[in-house]
């Protein structure tokens, strides 16, 4: 029996990176919907959990993509609410990457040195993999500091994961390179989520910083965020502070994502959310 990824994409055309990484991950085709709302979902839904006997139904699975990680959130409600016992499938959420790569990004610091204790910043973290990697390094103990240009985005960020973590992160507004200098001058940890080409910290910003640890940067596209390192940074110790790239711990992501496609079609019943995603990924670091 055929192994079918029904792609559910908030954006209208459905991300091609996902439909690639799907068919890498096992399924045999990934058909993909977009443009798609908490209104307009439930008879697709529908005519995935109708079609096949019980014993087949792990054939079938879901992932939720599309750029707005908050749309993405609300359309998983909706989707596992016309879910009912007998009458599911598995299914997952990772709106632009918002999962497995801050999964595999927080994954990758936590081998690399202690979390717990720690200050970390997360440079422009009020976007999908920002908001999400907080989280994770707020759950494995460290202080955790969101920045933004804005307060008031900041603030945005930290309730809604707040609202569905309940952890507490510290928003910051930091609207220039010597405003994010300051909003790190005391961390241990930084991760830099800001937008493709943005650079976020010049050299002279960081590579002094006696308190520094480790630094990550999720952007691949030059100018990267983090200025002085290189996208192909895995873990290598630069002026004193160990280095991830976004292509260093880009090979966990992309592994990461493949495996929990395979792991939708173990059963009918996954529902892979950032908690057992970066759990996943803590077992693959």
């Amino acid at each position: 029996m055929k192994k079918l990824l029904f792609q559910f994409d908030t954006d209208l055309h459905p991300a091609v990176f996902d439909t690639v990484v799907g068919y890498d991950g096992g399924a045999d085709h990934v058909i993909g919907y977009g443009g798609l709302t908490p209104e307009t979902v439930k008879p697709l839904v529908e005519g995935a959990i109708f079609t096949r006997a019980p014993k087949d139904k792990k054939n079938t699975a879901i992932f939720i993509g599309g750029s707005d990680m908050i749309a993405g959130q609300t359309l998983l409600v909706a989707v596992q609410s016309h879910f009912f016992p007998g009458f599911q499938v598995s299914v997952m959420l990772d709106s632009n990457g918002s999962n497995t790569t801050a999964a595999a990004a927080v994954a990758k610091l936590a081998v690399s040195g202690t979390l717990a204790g720690k200050k970390a910043v997360v440079l422009a973290g009020t976007g999908p993999v920002g908001q999400r990697a907080a989280v994770m390094l707020a759950q494995e103990g460290a202080s955790v500091s969101l920045t933004a240009r804005t307060l008031a985005r900041a603030e945005q960020a930290c309730d809604t994961m707040r609202a569905r973590f309940g952890v507490e992160l510290t928003p910051v507004e930091a609207y220039d390179h010597d405003a994010r200098a300051a909003a790190i001058a005391d961390a241990q940890i930084v991760l830099a989520t800001g937008a493709a080409g943005v650079e976020l910290l010049k050299p002279e910003h960081w590579q002094d910083n006696p308190h520094l640890e480790m630094l990550a940067d999720a952007n691949a596209t030059p100018p990267l965020g983090i200025g002085g390192m290189d996208m192909m940074d895995k873990g290598i110790m630069r002026h004193g502070k160990i280095m991830w790239g976004a292509i260093g711990f880009g090979a966990l992501k992309l592994a990461l994502h493949r495996a929990c496609i395979a792991r939708l079609f173990t059963d009918n019943k996954q529902v892979l959310d950032a908690e057992n995603i970066f759990a996943l990924a803590k077992e693959m670091a």
